[in-house]
């Protein structure tokens, strides 16, 4: 569980896609002209150079390429970043490297290049195997070629995840039932399965503000997400975090970092890191955010050597508030001990008896406490309860 400290993740942030979907509102843009991969490939190299020296002594066990569209990428710029993260940190023996894909012909394309720049797992990206859905959620590809290229990758990478969105417009749950019944028959070992959510500054916010965009509502909603856990279940796969399912041994280990609250560094644009570092007040927790736009990171590094644009220190309460954020996502939940050491106090024992009594929360082998199946479904307001 996250006793294992060494845990240290690098995630890789590569900000371009062939068009931008309604549903998203991550740091993606449309490039307007040809991408100079040259320039990029010397910004990352001098990120990484940056951030290893704000992170010295630690070793790297896995690396996570996301985006954005990282698919995109050339073979040989995966390669020479994974180089300059292995001369800058080191790269534990075994260490997970995952890169996110999108399932289009062309793109498949690049599976055998990434396999041979070191890439060992691949995040596919289908969304739906419904052909009027994808198109809804602005995808570019077809339900077959969705599946064949995920055939491809499960030929090529040691471990390949299935990505799929639920609870979308006008989705029953027959639908959905049908449709992950159909995705666990190509599945092996790993499930990301996000319930779609109307985020601000997105087309679908826009649409859904209007009133022209209709979502399952809360029961239904619900419904879906208990149909979500029997047949994933029923198929062998632990429902290991509240969006994630995954069999023995196939859990994403660079996410478990970040759910964990270990250290990671993030480099490109929009990336974001969480540093332990000793100062002369003793250890702290520090935030970095990088600059959002491309082109002002690109500048930004070719100036200073790294594209930061702010760093806090965290205190005891905003770590606290994090590691609960991200540990009660968990199915294994989290240690009431590490806690109190972060928080520098206890959790509340009343309000932790009360959530108990109401069926949201259940300690376990004497120091953990998780969210209950029940819990999960208001898994936001059980955190505020506790971290008041």
């Amino acid at each position: 569980m996250e006793n294992s400290q060494d845990a240290f993740g690098i995630y890789v942030h590569w900000p371009y896609c062939l068009a931008k979907c309604p549903y998203c509102d991550f740091n993606s843009h449309v490039p307007r002209a040809q991408i100079d991969e040259a320039r990029f490939r010397s910004a990352y190299a001098r990120e990484i150079t940056h951030m290893a020296s704000l992170s010295a002594g630690k070793k790297v066990t896995s690396i996570f390429f996301g985006g954005g569209t990282p698919s995109l990428m050339s073979a040989a710029l995966v390669g020479d970043i994974l180089e300059g993260i292995s001369q800058a940190w080191g790269i534990a023996e075994g260490a997970e490297i995952t890169l996110e894909a999108n399932p289009t012909s062309v793109e498949a394309k690049r599976f055998t290049g990434y396999r041979a720049a070191g890439v060992n797992r691949l995040s596919v990206g289908i969304q739906s195997l419904n052909e009027a859905d994808l198109k809804a959620l602005g995808r570019m590809h077809s339900v077959d070629e969705a599946l064949a290229a995920f055939k491809l990758a499960q030929k090529t990478f040691d471990r390949v995840s299935f990505d799929l969105i639920y609870a979308r417009p006008q989705q029953t749950v027959k639908q959905w039932r049908d449709e992950l019944a159909r995705a666990l028959h190509y599945a092996e070992d790993h499930m990301s399965l996000y319930q779609l959510t109307i985020e601000p500054k997105t087309a679908y916010y826009d649409l859904y503000a209007r009133g022209k965009l209709h979502i399952p509502d809360d029961d239904l909603a619900i419904a879906l997400y208990d149909v979500t856990q029997e047949l994933t279940e029923a198929a062998g796969l632990m429902n290991y975090e509240i969006s994630n399912h995954a069999g023995r041994d196939a859990q994403s280990l660079h996410n478990l970092t970040y759910w964990r609250y270990h250290d990671y560094a993030g480099i490109g644009p929009g990336a974001h890191s969480r540093l332990t570092t000793n100062t002369k007040e003793g250890t702290k927790k520090r935030a970095l955010h990088h600059h959002l736009d491309p082109n002002k990171w690109l500048n930004e590094v070719a100036e200073n050597g790294h594209g930061i644009a702010a760093q806090e220190d965290l205190g005891s309460a905003e770590q606290a508030q994090e590691f609960l954020l991200m540990g009660l996502r968990l199915e294994e939940g989290i240690d009431l001990d590490r806690y109190a050491a972060i928080a520098q106090k206890p959790l509340d024992a009343e309000v932790v008896s009360f959530l108990i009594e109401e069926g949201f929360v259940e300690q376990f082998d004497t120091h953990r406490l998780r969210a209950t199946p029940g819990g999960k479904r208001v898994l936001n307001s059980v955190i505020e309860r506790l971290a008041e």
